[in-house]
């Protein structure tokens, strides 16, 4: 969720008072992106007719579960993800949390980016600040103090408070993201492709560091990913997607492995080794009917 874009919640709220239970209920959504048909476009001959990024997709995440969503490039992840965090409308169809239509932007939704989209000029204390004060405007000063010395306790950062983006490694910087989207205490936290712009070993880590945030937490927790052992090692339930345009849920599977997790001994499960197949089998076909295509 972008920070500016978050609504903020009555003045008389506290960080603890926002829910932690969080049902997400996606019914028949489908997004279609418009093409142009103006004169300027009729005019430079450069008309386009219109996209439908994806179609008719339906599926919940029950309260206090892991889901990952993957699919080939293309095949409207990150549409689903921006229609969930209400900045992107939707054109058919309803996503409802806790019942509750989704309309635009919410403190209710965390969202934690690839790029991580931190405020560069401001140290890391002044970037998960900046995100509790828009929602919590009216916070008292200690509580406000108390909430982002947590966080940072949370996510591993004592000693780098007054660091400023530009100093700190990729997966520091993650970690800012990560702090400031869970600093509002959001009902479902939303995650897009969060380790894809780092190297293997930091990604590995902060793998197992979400996995343990997620065992201290048991928030409801949506990421994007392309990552088939990402997604077995942190998921309770993996949404397969097809190819774009139109593209649809092609099966969800249930990861049935106990918590909690250790990435070095979780393929020995007697299930791990099929659904991995079944995942490359998945990513292999819709990837290879989109090359077909071109």
């Amino acid at each position: 969720m972008s920070v500016a874009a978050v609504n903020s919640v009555n003045a008389d709220s506290s960080v603890e008072s926002i829910p932690s239970l969080a049902q997400l209920s996606i019914r028949n959504v489908t997004k279609v992106f418009s093409g142009k048909q103006d004169l300027l476009s009729k005019l430079t001959k450069k008309t386009s007719r219109d996209f439908t990024a994806i179609e008719d997709i339906t599926f919940d995440i029950q309260p206090n579960t892991f889901v990952s969503i993957i699919g080939p490039s293309g095949c409207g992840k990150s549409t689903l993800l921006n229609m969930i965090a209400g900045l992107s409308d939707i054109s058919s169809g309803e996503i409802l949390l806790n019942d509750q239509p989704i309309v635009g932007p919410g403190p209710d939704r965390g969202m934690v980016f690839q790029n991580y989209a931190l405020m560069p000029w401001m140290t890391v204390e002044e970037n998960i600040r900046f995100a509790v004060e828009t929602v919590y405007p009216r916070l008292a000063p200690k509580q406000m103090t108390r909430n982002i010395k947590e966080q940072i306790q949370l996510v591993g950062l004592e000693g780098a408070e007054k660091k400023h983006p530009h100093e700190l490694s990729g997966g520091m910087r993650q970690r800012v993201g990560i702090a400031r989207a869970l600093a509002i205490n959001p009902q479902i936290l939303l995650m897009d492709e969060p380790f894809g712009a780092l190297d293997a070993l930091t990604r590995g880590f902060l793998q197992s560091e979400v996995e343990r945030i997620w065992e201290q937490q048991r928030k409801t927790e949506m990421m994007l990913s392309h990552s088939i052992e990402e997604a077995l090692l942190l998921s309770d339930r993996i949404v397969m997607m097809t190819r774009g345009p139109a593209a649809r849920v092609d099966e969800i599977l249930e990861v049935p492995f106990e918590r909690p997790r250790n990435r070095e001994t979780i393929d020995q499960h007697p299930a791990y080794h099929q659904l991995k197949a079944e995942m490359e089998s998945h990513l292999f076909r819709e990837t290879q009917a989109v090359e077909a295509s071109r």
